[in-house]
């Protein structure tokens, strides 16, 4: 996030004294990217934030994958990972991974119970929340998050979840960082007037709080021999324990409401609709909207073969129009890997033709490296989606 900001209580110049009421020192944490090269923040902590009293081994949920081969379009359920009564899930914990690549990783997690402390010490994380609220508590701040709502976490950020009820949340964990796109951003990094969001879209952390609580467990996700492994610290005191800060390095939360569509006269290809990047992958969301207004327009899209990445589609609202007729609902996640040819099922083209609104949200993720598949994905594959171009609409 490149905008400054400072919150709290924190000395005129940096890396120098700040002292507590008593007189004792704060300690002072730089937490960057890019080694010391890139956005960055300071934080001034009222204990060593180094300290660890013990340490053990996170035996993480299965994080295999495997390569999508034979080579197939594949529609996953992902509500009927949680079909059964998921209480005391928790959303880090329990998150079951569907996709992944060298570069990113998808999960899908329905959760009631408070998460543990938690760091992502791989990459930054984008968590969308398909439904349910929650506060999710940081190192930086407190940032309130509830349907339709994407929060941005940093890498190595602690932070915890705490649902108000269920939440149902799709995680995109990168291995780098995730940020609005490049095209929407200034040399200096403010986002143009030509982008379909700004800044006064995002929301940002409340102020940190001291919580005085002594033997905190934080889970951490790092790698590790074979690929994504955990371990658990336990820290002597609390890791919010921050009286101030200040930079450009923090999460944020934007709803996807405040998307707004870039439409026109033929229909637009997906970049229009790009909303975050990584290295190697893109995040677009498709919102209501109005659609083409040629005269002769089809607003669906065209059949396309995405030669350079594999496509996921996330639907998490009204009608995705192109998709009729397919099985495709509400949570289903579509995967149209690269070298396969796809586009609108039997019957959507013709059916487009005259439309002007288009009520549908879903999240989409490009990836520039093929996707495997991990254990969710596994068991949520219907097993039928790639015959349903050449079977027709309904069968």
């Amino acid at each position: 996030m490149p905008y400054y900001r400072a919150v709290g209580s924190i000395p005129p110049k940096r890396h120098t004294q700040h002292r507590a009421p008593d007189g004792t020192l704060y300690f002072e944490e730089l937490m960057g990217e890019e080694g010391f090269s890139s956005d960055s923040s300071l934080l001034y902590h009222v204990h060593i934030p180094s300290a660890i009293e013990e340490y053990r081994v996170w035996e993480m949920p299965d994080q295999t994958l495997v390569p999508n081969h034979p080579l197939t379009p594949r529609h996953l359920a992902t509500h009927k990972l949680f079909e059964e009564d998921a209480s005391g899930i928790d959303a880090v914990t329990g998150r079951r991974l569907l996709l992944g690549n060298g570069d990113v990783r998808i999960a899908y997690v329905v959760a009631d119970a408070v998460s543990p402390y938690y760091r992502n010490a791989i990459g930054d994380e984008c968590l969308y929340f398909e439904s349910g609220e929650a506060d999710v508590e940081t190192v930086f701040g407190d940032l309130a998050a509830g349907e339709g709502d994407y929060v941005i976490i940093p890498r190595a950020t602690t932070y915890r979840i705490v649902p108000k009820g269920r939440v149902r949340i799709y995680a995109i964990e990168g291995n780098s960082h995730i940020g609005p796109a490049r095209q929407y951003l200034s040399k200096h990094g403010q986002l143009l007037e030509h982008a379909p969001y700004c800044e006064r879209d995002l929301r940002v952390p409340t102020d940190p709080r001291i919580v005085a609580e002594e033997n905190v467990e934080v889970y951490l996700k790092h790698r590790g021999p074979g690929g994504v492994v955990g371990t658990v610290h336990t820290l002597p005191h609390h890791p919010f324990d921050v009286v101030g800060w200040d930079g450009c390095l923090y999460p944020y939360a934007f709803n996807v409401r405040d998307f707004m569509p870039i439409t026109g006269k033929v229909h637009q290809p997906p970049p229009v609709h790009q909303v975050f990047e990584g290295y190697n992958f893109v995040i677009c969301n498709f919102v209501p909207r109005k659609v083409d207004y040629h005269e002769l327009a089809i607003p669906v899209p065209y059949y396309h073969s995405n030669v350079d990445s594999d496509e996921v589609m996330f639907y998490c609202g009204g009608d995705y129009e192109a998709r009729k007729g397919s099985g495709i609902g509400q949570g289903s996640i579509s995967l149209h890997p690269g070298g396969h040819p796809h586009g609108p099922q039997p019957g959507a083209y013709e059916r487009a033709i005259g439309a002007e609104f288009f009520d549908e949200l879903a999240v989409m993720v490009d990836t520039f490296r093929p996707l495997e598949l991990g254990e969710a994905a596994r068991d949520a594959d219907d097993g039928i989606y790639a015959y349903s171009w050449a079977r027709g609409e309904g069968r």
